[in-house]
């Protein structure tokens, strides 16, 4: 018989009126429980597991007090990683289930790093994780163009891909400004990171025409402002256009627009994005709606196609999903010391890029933004 899994003693979340903190830590829990003796975190029981959505678990558990299972999970993640700095697309069990190399996928423990130490203080691990990040995000920046947007993937055969996506790249801002606020609280040095961060962030904000047309998915109408590229009334006004298009009001956040099925993950990702933009009521009213499709005992329904109130995939419930619960309830409730992450709170200033230093030439006109 397994051990009880014990919380630390710390500050969880407590969303009043919608989730208590014992509501938090049964979310954590469900995550808790689903995580391999080896650390590895799947999206469910006998399910594949890939990096970015286990390091987004990871920070859930850090929130609910489940340190040495996120310590475990964070160790997990660095000992995978490839002699090049990457790691595979999928895991399944003890193997590899997809060899595709995503960056974004291979940026993402920077942020899981951080986070993980703006709540436990534990500088000892951070030392331990910066070899794992400073190859990580060294290989992300192998495939970042002249135009500073980052391809998505190397193939399994070794090809990279053609164009960018919005989404992953917008993540990879934020991953590295978590990687310069790393690198600085070790006494390290990576300039270069901060100038790859500010080509990104102005393409990711002002040149949209960079990135392959996936104007369907939520992510990309959001991550621009959840990744801190976009801020201020330029992103409330991208905000205000999309809503009609991707919130079912009372249900949450289409996962995309062509049909009505929500997802608790986008619902919960777009409360953090609410969060950051200063949209405190929009946002807490998104979160009461993820509700919906919560379980009893804290985990959370992939999504559901209204109006007939169907899971889909059928009766599939996810870590990744509670995990974007946990992590939007602190940042509303602002509980944990790395609850304004996505605020960009303890992340240094982003690079400012001037017009006359676009990377699409002078001649393009940055003024207008996206």
């Amino acid at each position: 018989m397994n051990e009880p899994i014990r919380t630390a003693s710390v500050s969880i979340p407590e969303v009043g009126g919608i989730l208590s903190a014992a509501d938090i830590v049964a979310t954590g829990l469900s995550i808790a429980r689903t995580q391999r003796s080896d650390g590895m975190i799947p999206w469910f029981d006998g399910g594949h597991c890939d990096p970015w959505n286990h390091v987004e678990a990871a920070m859930a558990l850090s929130v609910c007090g489940l340190y040495d299972e996120a310590v475990r999970a964070y160790r997990w993640v660095a000992d995978r990683q490839l002699p090049d700095g990457s790691w595979f697309n999928y895991y399944l069990g003890a193997g590899v289930k997809d060899q595709r190399l995503d960056t974004n996928v291979c940026a993402y423990l920077a942020a899981g790093a951080w986070h993980h130490y703006l709540i436990t203080g534990d500088a000892d691990l951070l030392a331990e994780l910066w070899p794992s990040v400073e190859r990580g995000l060294d290989f992300v920046l192998r495939w970042q163009g002249a135009d500073g947007v980052v391809r998505w993937s190397v193939d399994d055969t070794g090809v990279l891909e053609g164009y960018a996506l919005l989404t992953g790249s917008s993540s990879i801002y934020h991953s590295l400004r978590c990687g310069v606020a790393i690198a600085e609280r070790l006494g390290k040095q990576r300039p270069d990171w901060e100038l790859a961060a500010g080509r990104l962030g102005h393409a990711v904000a002002h040149h949209r025409g960079a990135f392959a047309p996936k104007d369907e998915f939520a992510m990309d109408w959001y991550y621009p402002m959840l990744s801190g590229a976009m801020e201020g009334d330029a992103g409330r006004r991208r905000i205000s256009e999309g809503w009609s298009t991707f919130v079912m009001e009372g249900y949450g956040v289409r996962c995309v627009s062509t049909g009505d099925w929500v997802t608790a993950a986008e619902t919960a990702e777009c409360v953090l994005t609410l969060d950051a933009l200063g949209m405190d009521d929009a946002a807490r009213e998104l979160f009461t709606a993820a509700q919906g499709l919560r379980l009893p005992d804290g985990s959370y329904w992939t999504g559901m196609v209204f109006p007939d109130r169907v899971t889909f995939p059928d009766q599939e419930t996810t870590t990744y999903t509670g995990a974007a619960i946990v992590l939007a309830a602190d940042a509303l409730a602002s509980a944990t010391p790395a609850a304004g992450l996505f605020r960009g709170e303890w992340l240094p200033a982003p690079l400012d890029l001037a017009e006359s230093e676009c990377p699409g030439g002078p001649e393009v006109d940055c003024s207008a933004g996206a």
